[in-house]
């Protein structure tokens, strides 16, 4: 250890820990020992703030240790600092110097000049996010609807759409047809629908889920939905009004919540709104009249044919969404896109790309939501959403009135590099320790937690199809802070590439019976102990292992993964935090010896 010394992690260098909620104070506190250190400042800034950098000297209060109290009454962002000293030279002359983190929190070093140093980030938040009291009790299951099941007799469809194929079997893998440029021009479907749903939720209820996330399920031209057609009706080919009422009274009767997707940044081409191709009518839709009361709700470049798109594609027309007769339209408090579909009784929104809304456009959202007592919102962000920067913009969805939590995709990205050897135990620890860090505690633990989704290859094909290791992912999701959310299929072990691979058809005549019961007993252990829901997160680790504790009151539950094609020993004098050493010693007196790529699950009801 140096002569001077700070570590964002410890309450004893700074407190409290993480996050800050705006007007309250916050205490750092510098270890400096060596006589040739002198007036060692703070320097902090909030971005965009109005007082600039500001530079506060740091007091001796107690043995060697120097400190400060700041308080953030600049309002909620994000906050920079490091800190400056002086230092004698044994030749009498004094320099500057600079103590900034390695990275961006934990453990700093000194450093000779500022030119490219990084600086500790500390997250301001206006409010504490409290999601509805159903969220943390629940695991989540992602369905696409098209894929799942057709609960019609004989597998009739209910609809038919044009320029489209249907596969001659369930077994058969999906494909797309694309022309010369590489636009799709004939969608493929299975004919999954809502009725599908209701016949399985004795399935779901065998593998224990409660809430369910659907892709989204309005009119649209694809497969996938997320080109909308027209906001106000069910997508004819999943069914419709009626049966969706169906669907929702019949989840709640049997306990499972559902959340609906929203994809607010764009619609489809062919919409009801946009209507490229004429279908909605003659002079209807932005594209076919100027008049039309949607034609403001899109940015044309040269009318009709050049307009501003989502990411360039052409078929995905971009919604202005600073547009006041839109932004009524998806979140007005009546006859608004939300309230028709809060009203019929789901239990909230997952909201797609949700980078491209404004900030402005998502607390409008929120607002709306707020008018019920138990809709959640959560938003799909694939970073750290503390520092998310998008389209210029610091983003502010996780500083209060806006999400309750985000997709925790981070958690996912460390899990896969754990499983596949590409990262260290301690770099797992030290990463999610920094996500800790940056989020306001509430958010922490209300992350929507995946290891797959339809954007993403399939949890099993990217661990190689190993069982084994897919049995420690099960293993990692149900024991982080959050909560947890199976894709379909990857409880019965559909494996697949990238999309439009990872959308196969469920395998009903064909689950992996394994590797459901290790889902299954893995739901099972997250419902029976409150740990898991609601207790403390804090990661350890040793040279090979990566571990989790859980803890609340006087429970724990710990589990540890070994990741590696050969046993491992745990010895417990060997396992350390992110912080220094492993607190709860007692939780293993003997070593254990982890088979390969296994994982050792211990729970109790003294942590002493």
């Amino acid at each position: 250890m140096s002569d001077i010394y700070f570590h964002s992690w410890l309450t004893k260098h700074k407190y409290p820990f993480g996050a800050i909620q705006q007007d309250q104070s916050c205490t750092f506190r510098l270890w400096v020992t060596s006589p040739a250190i002198s007036h060692v400042k703070m320097v902090i800034r909030k971005e965009d703030g109005p007082n600039g950098e500001e530079a506060y000297l740091l007091e001796k209060t107690d043995g060697d240790y120097l400190s400060f109290t700041y308080t953030f009454d600049q309002g909620k962002g994000l906050y920079f600092y490091y800190f400056t000293f002086e230092e004698r030279q044994p030749n009498g002359t004094v320099v500057i110097k600079y103590y900034a983190p390695l990275k961006q929190g934990g453990q700093g070093q000194v450093y000779q000049d500022n030119a490219g140093m990084p600086a500790y980030q500390l997250t301001c938040f206006e409010k504490a996010e409290s999601p509805p009291a159903w969220y943390r009790e629940s695991i989540f299951y992602q369905i696409f609807p098209d894929r799942f099941y057709n609960g019609n007799p004989n597998g009739q469809l209910n609809a038919v759409k044009p320029n489209t194929f249907l596969y001659a079997t369930t077994n058969d893998d999906p494909m797309y047809i694309k022309d010369e440029a590489g636009d799709i021009i004939r969608w493929d479907f299975y004919g999954g629908n809502l009725q599908g749903i209701i016949q399985k939720i004795p399935y779901l209820k065998e593998l224990g889920v409660n809430a369910l996330y659907l892709n989204p399920i309005f009119e649209a031209a694809s497969n996938h939905r997320y080109d909308t057609g027209d906001y106000d009706k069910i997508d004819s080919m999943l069914g419709d009004e009626e049966i969706f009422t169906q669907l929702v009274d019949q989840l709640h009767q049997a306990g499972i919540r559902v959340i609906l997707d929203g994809v607010f940044s764009h619609v489809g081409r062919n919409s009801r709104y946009f209507n490229y191709d004429g279908s909605y009518g003659k002079n209807q839709g932005a594209y076919q009249n100027q008049a039309s009361p949607y034609y403001s709700w899109f940015n044309f470049d040269h009318y009709p044919d050049e307009y501003k798109s989502w990411w360039g594609i052409k078929d995905l027309p971009e919604m202005d969404k600073t547009n006041a007769s839109f932004q009524s339209f998806i979140y007005g408090k009546e006859n608004s896109v939300l309230t028709k579909w809060n009203r019929l009784g789901i239990d909230g929104w997952r909201i797609d790309v949700v980078d491209e809304l404004p900030d402005t456009f998502l607390q409008g959202v929120r607002n709306n939501l707020n008018q019920w007592d138990d809709k959640l919102l959560i938003g799909e962000v694939w970073e750290d959403a503390s520092n998310k920067i998008a389209y210029d913009q610091r983003r502010q969805y996780i500083l209060g009135d806006h999400l309750h939590g985000v997709m925790n995709y981070p958690f996912r990205d460390q899990l896969l590099r754990l499983l596949n050897l590409q990262t260290t135990p301690q770099e797992v620890c030290e990463t999610l320790m920094q996500l800790q860090e940056n989020y306001p505690e509430d958010v922490f633990y209300n992350g929507f937690n995946n290891i797959g989704t339809h954007d993403t290859e399939r949890i099993l094909t990217l661990l190689g199809g190993d069982m084994a290791k897919l049995k420690l992912a099960f293993g990692f999701l149900f024991m982080s802070p959050g909560t947890p959310c199976i894709y379909y299929g990857d409880e019965a072990g559909l494996t697949g590439g990238s999309d439009p691979d990872n959308r196969k058809f469920f395998p009903w005549e064909n689950i992996n019976e394994t590797i459901f019961q290790a889902c299954q007993a893995w739901i099972d252990q997250r419902k029976q102990n409150r740990c898991l829901t609601h207790g403390e997160f804090l990661t350890c680790y040793t040279k090979s292992l990566f571990g989790i504790l859980r803890y609340l009151d006087d429970r724990y539950v710990l589990y540890v993964i070994n990741p590696h094609p050969e046993q491992i020993e745990l010895r417990i004098q060997e396992v350390k935090t992110a912080t220094g050493d492993f607190p709860f010693r007692s939780v293993l007196l003997e070593p254990v010896v982890l088979p390969a790529h296994s994982g050792y699950f211990v729970t109790s009801k003294n942590i002493a």
